[in-house]
């Protein structure tokens, strides 16, 4: 585990977490109406999905990898161009996303059944680890995925405490419900920004073999 590998696979974590998305926005719809407490049990039965989808996404690219370079070139290339897809879906967007409150009542539960059930969550995570954690694909080995793994979860940690103290905030509980697009078409940037690394990175890694 080199320094650059431990802060790629940190800030992939986190990033993933905080990047605004379906889990995101029903967040920050829910510590609006109910607080930071409703917040932080949400984040909490959420963690569960995050850690699966991220050991799923992290198994793939430690396979994909130990194939050849070609394959993880293909990855990167197809990451890419799904992040950027729902990155131009979200700049599109004619209304914000994902503001009805979940999990009012029990958020806790309703936090892991979003967490596990997520079906963007896996493509998403393998597409966030594949364009930060890319740079190091030499070093991505079966013996290493735990320790990588345990990394991406204390990302995962932070990134909560961020988002829950973040969301609890009065200013940005009154932005949320009433900028809710605006954070739609930031999301879409950024994954675009992402997608757009990821398909560039892929194609120069192919150029340097060739």
């Amino acid at each position: 585990m080199t320094i650059g590998l431990f802060f790629a696979t940190l800030a992939a974590a986190m990033i993933y977490v905080l990047t605004p998305g379906p889990a995101f926005l029903a967040l920050f719809a829910l510590a609006a109406k109910e607080g930071r407490l409703s917040g932080t049990w949400f984040v909490t039965g959420h963690l569960v999905g995050d850690v699966l989808w991220g050991t799923l996404a992290l198994a793939a690219i430690v396979g994909v990898n130990q194939l050849g370079p070609l394959l993880f070139e293909i990855l990167g290339l197809v990451c890419g161009a799904y992040l950027i897809v729902l990155g131009v879906k979200a700049l599109l967007a004619k209304e914000a996303a994902g503001t009805a409150v979940i999990g009012s009542r029990h958020p806790l539960l309703a936090g892991l059944v979003f967490g596990v059930t997520n079906p963007k969550a896996y493509p998403v995570s393998v597409a966030m680890f594949t364009v930060l954690v890319g740079h190091y694909s030499g070093l991505l080995t079966w013996d290493l995925a735990p320790l990588v793994m345990l990394v991406a979860f204390l990302g995962f940690i932070l990134a909560d405490v961020v988002l829950v103290a973040v969301a609890g905030l009065p200013a940005v509980r009154r932005f949320f419900m009433t900028h809710g697009l605006i954070v739609t078409r930031l999301v879409g940037l950024t994954f675009v920004l992402f997608g757009a690394k990821s398909v560039a990175d892929a194609v120069q890694s192919y150029r340097q073999r060739a």
